[in-house]
Formats: C-alpha cells, sequence, structure tokens
C-alpha cells in the first residue's frame, strides 16, 4: 500500500466542464500528470460522462435517491484528502452538470448537518479534506474581480466548500481562454502540472 504523506494526497480531480475535449480537460490532465509524477494517487472524475438528474426537484425536503454514478462520487469524495474541481465560469457560474452535482451529491448528511431541526448551528462533514478550484474564464480574471468580485468563485468557495469543511480552500483562474496564444495555454497547463506535483 501506498504510504500517505504530506506531499502523497489520495486526490480526486473532478471535471466540471461537460466537454473532456476542451482547454478544462487539458487542464485536468495537466494535473493529473503532475499527482502521478510525485507518485501520489488519484482518481479522475468527468461530471459530463456520468448519468445522473441534475435537478434537485423538491429542494432537500425530500432527498431524492441517488443514482449510482452519483454514489460512487461520493465514495471517491470520501477517499479522497485533496479534491480539484476544474471547471469554467459561465454567465457568472459554474456549468449546468456541476451545479446539478453539488445540489445532489453534497446534501444534508454527507456534506453537512444541522446540530438540531431548529439550529442554525452546523458541522462540516468533509473536515480533513482540502480542495483546489481551476476556474477558466473568457474574461481577464483581474477584469472579473474589479468590476464583479468574482461572486460564484467565492459561494462555491465559502458557503459550499468551507461550510462542509473543507480547509484550505485555494483558487486559480486562468483568462482570458477567448485571446489567449497557445504559448500562454502551455504555460497555464505548466502552471496545473506543477500545482498536480504539490497537490495543492
Amino acid at each position: 500500500m501506498l504510504k500517505t504523506t504530506p506531499r502523497q494526497k489520495r486526490t480526486l480531480v473532478l471535471l466540471g466542464h461537460p466537454d473532456t475535449d476542451s482547454f478544462c480537460g487539458a487542464l485536468a490532465d495537466a494535473y493529473v500528470d503532475g499527482v502521478e509524477r510525485a507518485g501520489a494517487p488519484v482518481r479522475r472524475i468527468n461530471l459530463g460522462d456520468l448519468q445522473f438528474d441534475p435537478v434537485l426537484h423538491k429542494g432537500y425536503k425530500v432527498i431524492q435517491d441517488l443514482e449510482p454514478d452519483l454514489l460512487e462520487l461520493q465514495e471517491a469524495i470520501l477517499w479522497a484528502e485533496h479534491v480539484v474541481f476544474v471547471y469554467p465560469l459561465w454567465w457568472g457560474g459554474m456549468p449546468a452538470v456541476m451545479k446539478g452535482f453539488i445540489d445532489r451529491a453534497f446534501h444534508p448528511k454527507f456534506g453537512f448537518k444541522f446540530v438540531s431541526d431548529t439550529s442554525y448551528i452546523w458541522k462540516g462533514l468533509l473536515t480533513g479534506r482540502s480542495a483546489r478550484l481551476i476556474v477558466t474564464m473568457d474574461a481577464p480574471p483581474i477584469a472579473m474581480r474589479l468590476m464583479f468580485n468574482n461572486p460564484q468563485i467565492q459561494s462555491f468557495r465559502n458557503v459550499t466548500l468551507r461550510f462542509c469543511g473543507f480547509s484550505p480552500v485555494r483558487v486559480s483562474q486562468f483568462g482570458s481562454v477567448k485571446r489567449s496564444t497557445r504559448a500562454r495555454r502551455f504555460l497555464w497547463r505548466l502552471r496545473a502540472r506543477e500545482l498536480g506535483e504539490r497537490q495543492c
């Protein structure tokens, strides 16, 4: 069995872009390559390949039975010590398949729980895991920060992942992809591979 060290975390890479043949797919490939170069255990799941209903039909009033692909994904999250989310920013938010995965899989009793039915005090159930967001966008990241403060990224980082116990949660932003050169995209892939080698 491979011994886990601070530089050898069990790492799960989740591709939130529905198209694996995308720049996000290339960044996910590069991150996985970096983890493998470090000799650490890694799993890769493409959300676009999974079969599940992304719609939370009744909120959390009724917890929908999870499809086999979502149960397998939950198992992978529990296995991981470090989870990487690679996705594009579309209309200021994440792709529908990724939002549906969060809504369905991070339900109460998996991602979090309140101490009682009437309490506002909660406990994150996914503690002991770090996370990395690798986000692409067509606008330059500095413009997104200055104009909009990247509300979706901050929400996912703080209101979802930190709420569920992930810590630390780090963010890498790459853009403008639309106006980038081949050389620039190559450097971004190298950066993703470096992050994978460090598993951070």
